[in-house]
């Protein structure tokens, strides 16, 4: 087991990161910006380096001053938790060539998913279902127009690079076309320094399900039960649950079958998630790959028991993955809502001091959150304030126990999401399962009750 890592995040999984440490015995070393110079990370880990002023080009997106840390720190590990560096192939590489072993998969593995066009492709060589698109990049927009006749529109435009909803398009007409494919390849550029784009089949209310994989270096792989994260708005993920109302046993095995086959076509090792569309006939599409931890793991954990974060660790260090999947039972249901620092009626970010901050409590209740009473949610970084997690036997149970965590849930001096999540359940479609990843704006535009 490694003796020290150091967490190359900030936030709530820097906390999370730091307490599975903790339990195997493992020190950890925080790296902070000036701008977080007395957060909950930099307090409770072993150790706490600055590596620079708030804005995360700076810090939090810094490899010198990130290496440079563990260097001094004498760390021996990286866990780059999500976001930041957490699926950038080049900090890999320089952290195993600095002789720190990184908390995730191999470079050549991230670089690979992450160029979406690449992925779709090895995915369609190897029998995971993809959406009808483009084969790889598209040079011009003519090239674009004629995809987009191939397969019908309504088509979406897709950046290969990056993710979070950024350097994507949905276009439903030919005339749309030429505006929404330069859009795209503009901010993409900006965003991921890589313009490209592809061009793939729009659906018409789709739900968004993805299925967490574990992978050793043994050649011994599972997965968990599905997540459906279709609540979204413009593809940030607001609310997550597992298990899907929609999908059945058969349904989800054959889910997790697809996405051990992109496990094995990708040599994967360490945890991931794998992405699908699930369309209205109830046939699925590979999306894309993250080659991290993501934000929602906790729901799965909670029907599972399996500490994700601890088996990324143990599977980096060489241990074989604690768990076969014969062993993986889904117990029960589990809800996550992500409250975040931003209007709930325009979602305007809104940093600020929080002057007021009580946590709900209670068998079946958990919340990841590296906030505090006086703690400054500030510009530079993602506006997550707290992720809400509930876990009952059954999802009316969950959905109960939801609203009573809701309305303890104590948040003041600015504005947050949770009136809107407030709303959310108590919406008769939610409540019946019956919602798509435009379940937010028809939901926006209908009247308040």
């Amino acid at each position: 087991m490694f003796r020290k890592v150091l967490i190359a995040n900030r936030g709530e999984i820097a906390l999370r990161i730091i307490r599975a440490c903790r339990e195997l015995g493992v020190q950890t070393v925080a790296v902070h910006s000036e701008a977080d110079a007395t957060s909950l990370p930099a307090r409770f880990a072993d150790e706490r380096i600055c590596i620079g002023p708030a804005d995360p080009a700076k810090s939090y997106r810094n490899i010198p001053n990130i290496l440079s840390a563990a260097e001094i720190a004498g760390a021996d590990a990286v866990h780059p938790g999500y976001g930041f560096l957490a699926e950038n192939s080049h900090f890999a590489d320089v952290c195993e060539s600095a002789g720190l072993k990184f908390i995730g998969p191999l470079p050549e593995c991230i670089s690979l998913m992450g160029d979406k066009a690449k992925a779709r492709d090895l995915m369609a060589k190897n029998g995971v279902p993809i959406i009808p698109g483009s084969e790889g990049v598209i040079s011009d927009e003519n090239e674009g127009i004629d995809v987009a006749r191939k397969i019908g529109y309504p088509i979406i435009i897709k950046a290969v690079a990056g993710g979070g909803g950024r350097g994507m398009r949905e276009v439903h007409e030919e005339t749309s076309f030429s505006a929404a494919f330069h859009a795209a390849k503009s901010e993409a550029e900006s965003a991921f320094g890589n313009g490209d784009v592809y061009v793939e089949k729009f659906f018409i209310e789709p739900r968004h399900i993805e299925i967490q994989i574990l992978a050793d270096d043994k050649g011994k792989m599972i997965y968990l039960p599905e997540r459906d994260c279709s609540i979204q708005r413009r593809h940030q993920k607001l609310v997550e649950e597992t298990p899907s109302p929609v999908v059945d046993d058969r349904l989800r095995r054959e889910l997790g079958r697809a996405a051990l086959a992109a496990v094995t076509a990708s040599h994967y090792v360490n945890a991931g998630t794998v992405e699908f569309l699930l369309d209205r006939d109830h046939n699925f599409y590979f999306i894309e790959m993250n080659t991290r931890i993501q934000v929602e793991h906790p729901i799965s954990e909670c029907v599972t028991g399996i500490d994700l974060v601890k088996e990324q660790i143990r599977i980096a260090a060489g241990k074989p993955l604690s768990f076969k999947q014969s062993q993986v039972k889904l117990n029960g249901h589990s809800i996550e809502c992500r409250v975040n620092a931003e209007s709930p009626e325009t979602f305007t970010p809104c940093p600020g001091a929080i002057t007021a901050f009580h946590l709900p409590g209670g068998p079946g209740i958990r919340v990841d959150s590296a906030s505090y009473m006086g703690s400054v949610i500030t510009p530079y970084y993602d506006s997550l304030i707290a992720k809400l997690i509930v876990h009952s036997s059954t999802r009316e149970g969950a959905i109960a126990k939801m609203n009573g965590a809701l309305s303890e849930f104590v948040i003041e001096g600015i504005e947050t999401s949770l009136p809107l999540h407030k709303r959310i359940f108590k919406d008769l479609n939610f409540l019946k399962g019956r919602y798509s990843t435009t379940f937010l704006d028809h939901f926006l535009a209908s009247p308040k009750t």
